[in-house]
């Protein structure tokens, strides 16, 4: 009998305790990890919350969830963190990595469930970000169209025998503010090159976007929000006249019109087709969902590689990762009674931050019980917005245009520097902290923006003070 310890979890690896999946992700080397306690301990308020606040805070279960689905979190956990590998390979339940790949695993970009950051200096790679790609016009299902010889996505590394695509690297430019009291600032913006690119020039159209990996937290919640409650949310002719106009993004999803509320640019319905669509573009892993691998006609030893006949991750591996992704637990509210946090607190609403990125939903049918018709505090309203020039990616995606970014959820957005020891945010990371995220915004929030501009330098602290407790 040999046991691991995952997450706060002791998990029992015999063939008589566990499912032949759960033996599959027992057979590979666990990471230690410290236990925590009594998990399913609940604060009073929110449900679904943990009340944790170290660099594990991300990693819980929901409370409330039964023994077996206690075990289908362990397990999805193993596969979600553990390295894939080269096929074909004796590690018969995790091969098939690549031919071209962003990471060997799920965790390398989410690590400890969290956020990734943009590469902080010029020669550093892309290890927790990656850049989208496309060019002018659609492809059949309306989705960008991708570059010839690249996709619509640069993979930098690849197996061996196989090139990778392109090199990816940043700089950065200041950009120098100042708040009406006086008080001075300074951004930074990114610039993108994609160096040696390994099958010709990219086309002077192209049009690139960088992502940095959003923290798993609550995305089962997310996912049971009714589309009813989306739909009474948006307001896509700002008919109240208060220059917000958000919309549900709906667009074709294999063939479907669906209700995007995954991604930056709400382009993935649920968990599972975000999922199966990481697995393929960011590891190069085949499922039932995405059957080939990544491999334009130009991309000849990519082809050639060795493919296996089956998906690479089976419908048993993608659904317990779908799983544990859809039933991380949130972090709960720190010192909820701080006066400071609790004037902070107001401030967000009388500014208007609350007007997209709102605070409570209740969350409607769900397969999981910890999930169904639960009171959430996600901090958004799921819809798309224009965020103005400033944060314009100038790449449409489906039926978001290239101005449109959907409402990042804020609930545990104070632990980012705890979690991942970085505090860069917006979807190219290029926010060092809350404060300079506010001041990015434009467009919709241009509003909110310049109310929070215009309070004293004690009540802009005291607003980031509360972002920083969630």
């Amino acid at each position: 009998m040999i046991t691991r310890r995952l997450h706060g979890w002791i998990i029992a690896c015999s063939p008589l305790a566990l499912s032949s999946l759960a033996l599959a992700a027992c057979a590979s080397e666990p990471t230690p990890i410290t236990p925590h306690g009594d998990l399913d301990r609940r604060l009073a308020g929110t449900s679904g919350t943990v009340p944790y606040a170290t660099g594990l805070a991300y990693t819980y279960p929901l409370p409330g969830l039964s023994t077996r689905e206690r075990e289908d979190f362990l397990v999805g956990n193993n596969f979600f963190s553990d390295n894939w590998v080269t096929a074909p390979s004796s590690t018969t339940a995790r091969d098939g990595l690549g031919p071209t790949f962003n990471a060997r695993a799920c965790g390398a970009c989410h690590t400890d469930d969290g956020r990734g950051r943009p590469p902080l200096d010029e020669g550093e790679d892309f290890l927790s970000a990656l850049v989208r790609v496309s060019v002018p016009g659609a492809s059949t299902d309306g989705g960008p169209l991708g570059v010839p010889s690249y996709g619509d996505q640069i993979q930098p590394f690849a197996i061996l025998g196989v090139p990778g695509e392109a090199r990816p690297r940043v700089q950065w430019e200041e950009v120098p503010g100042s708040y009406p009291d006086g008080a001075t600032y300074t951004l930074m913006r990114p610039l993108l090159t994609l160096a040696d690119p390994s099958f010709g020039p990219l086309p002077d159209d192209v049009m690139t976007s960088i992502r940095v990996a959003p923290a798993m937290i609550g995305l089962g919640f997310l996912e049971a929000i009714p589309i009813e409650t989306l739909d009474a949310l948006a307001d896509p002719d700002d008919r109240d006249g208060d220059g917000i106009s958000g919309r549900v993004h709906r667009h074709l999803e294999d063939g479907a019109m669906v209700v995007g509320r995954f991604g930056w640019k709400a382009t993935a319905s649920s968990v599972r087709a975000q999922t199966a669509g990481a697995f393929v573009g960011d590891m190069g892993i085949t499922t039932s969902v995405h059957p080939n691998d990544d491999c334009p006609p130009e991309q000849l030893a990519c082809s050639e590689a060795f493919a296996q006949s089956e998906p690479e991750a089976g419908d048993e591996v993608l659904d317990v990762v779908v799983y544990y992704s859809r039933t991380l637990a949130v972090p709960a509210l720190r010192d909820p009674t701080d006066l400071e946090v609790r004037t902070g607190s107001a401030l967000f609403d009388a500014v208007g931050c609350a007007e997209c990125h709102v605070r409570s939903i209740e969350t409607g049918e769900s397969d999981v019980p910890a999930i169904a018709h639960v009171t959430i505090q996600p901090f958004t309203d799921l819809l798309l917005h224009d965020m103005g020039e400033e944060l314009a990616d100038h790449r449409p995606d489906h039926d978001a245009s290239g101005r449109e970014w959907r409402t990042p959820p804020l609930w545990g957005v104070g632990l980012v520097p705890v979690v991942n020891r970085h505090d860069r945010l917006l979807h190219d990371g290029r926010a060092r902290g809350v404060e300079e995220a506010i001041l990015w915004h434009g467009g919709e929030a241009s509003r909110a923006r310049d109310a929070f501009r215009a309070l004293s330098a004690e009540d802009r602290a005291r607003l980031v003070r509360f972002l920083g407790a969630l």
